[in-house]
């Protein structure tokens, strides 16, 4: 008996390619593509592995856990690195990049996450891509999180290594990511005696094999589903149109905040300045002697689907996360969201005013 998710043909090296044509499409870039089997760790890994070893002097700036991650294999690949951490409650500022580029002038490379939504702070990349460019140093951004989710544009922002993942904005899967390389990129890594090579890790291993040798011959099976439902949400974006999804996330982001501001009961905004918030996540400030863990699991008790999550870590105790992406880009999902949260926080004893939430985040949907 056969199987539609089970029973397929191997996918040809002329439909892998497609969806990396799709992927170029959606970043706007001329830059070579990879599609990378596997989640976006993956990609992020290679792009330092590959392009930072001793001799590198690297920014890494800090908004979230993911730039911590990326200093340790930074220190790991032998680089010296002066990291930028930025109070995750805001957003590093192009001035803050300047001012350290300019006490440390050997700096060669920068690493940036786009949109944490860990956090649910977001970061001016292209006034940053000014500065790193007239810097001279090669730029690495993490765009999983902000992808569909707001612009991004990796030629304009003069970024040289970024990397996507379809599990948030995309609407897709998490087991296949992609990553834009800039020639500079390339050329640094080539010439990174230390780079990945005959490496799952290897950047260089898929421009030798697949890249410049015409994408005509997969370097191996490549993993069919995550790349059929890559391409059918790229196919997805498309035909709803980028603009309008990257617009139905910001009114979510909108109406979240909104919504939780009239809702009252002590929550609050994590991120103080709506310019610095994330539209793929709203992240707030649970109350005042209130565990943040204990109020979202109160809040899901009755609905354990709602996108609604603790912070990780030490952020457990005071941060709530509602990750508004994806199919949950949508004015049911944040209505429900803010009722669960009401909910729980009138079991907490706490007043607030659901009527005054639903109709602030009603307001913002209908424009």
């Amino acid at each position: 008996m056969t199987h539609p998710l089970l029973d397929l043909a191997p996918l040809s090296p002329a439909q892998f390619a497609a969806v990396e044509d799709q992927v170029a499409k959606l970043l706007g870039t001329a830059q070579d593509v990879v599609v990378m089997q596997g989640e976006a760790l993956l990609p992020l890994e290679a792009c330092i592995r590959g392009a930072a070893g001793p001799g590198t002097t690297a920014l890494n700036v800090i908004t979230g856990p993911y730039g911590r991650t990326f200093g340790d294999w930074l220190r790991d690949c032998g680089a010296t690195v002066h990291d930028l951490p930025v109070p995750f409650h805001t957003a590093v500022t192009a001035d803050q990049v300047a001012e350290a580029l300019q006490a440390h002038p050997e700096t060669d490379f920068v690493s940036l996450v786009h949109a944490e939504a860990a956090t649910g702070n977001t970061n001016p990349v292209a006034e940053i891509g000014e500065v790193v460019r007239a810097h001279g140093a090669l730029f690495m951004v993490d765009a999983v999180a902000s992808v569909a989710a707001e612009p991004l544009l990796p030629d304009d922002w003069g970024v040289d290594l970024c990397v996507i993942g379809a599990q948030k904005a995309m609407g897709g899967p998490a087991g296949v990511s992609a990553v834009s390389v800039s020639e500079r990129a390339w050329r640094r890594m080539a010439a990174n005696p230390r780079a990945p090579r005959h490496s799952y890790l290897s950047l260089l291993d898929w421009k030798d094999r697949w890249t410049d040798a015409g994408r005509t011959v997969l370097p191996h099976a490549p993993a069919q589903l995550e790349m059929l439902a890559l391409g059918a949400c790229l196919a997805r974006i498309e035909a709803d149109g980028a603009d309008a999804v990257r617009a139905r996330h910001a009114t979510a982001a909108a109406a979240t905040r909104a919504g939780a501001e009239a809702l009252g009961g002590g929550l609050a905004p994590y991120v103080v300045r709506a310019v610095d918030a994330a539209p793929v996540a709203t992240t707030l400030r649970a109350p005042a002697g209130v565990h943040a863990s204990a109020l979202v699991a109160r809040a899901r008790a009755a609905d354990p689907g709602l996108p609604l999550v603790a912070g990780g870590g030490a952020l457990a105790t005071e941060m709530i996360r509602v990750n508004h992406y994806g199919a949950d880009a949508t004015p049911g999902t944040v209505h429900a969201c803010l009722a669960a949260l009401g909910a729980a926080l009138a079991e907490e004893g706490r007043t607030v005013d659901l009527a005054a939430a639903r109709a602030a985040a009603t307001a913002v949907w209908q424009g």
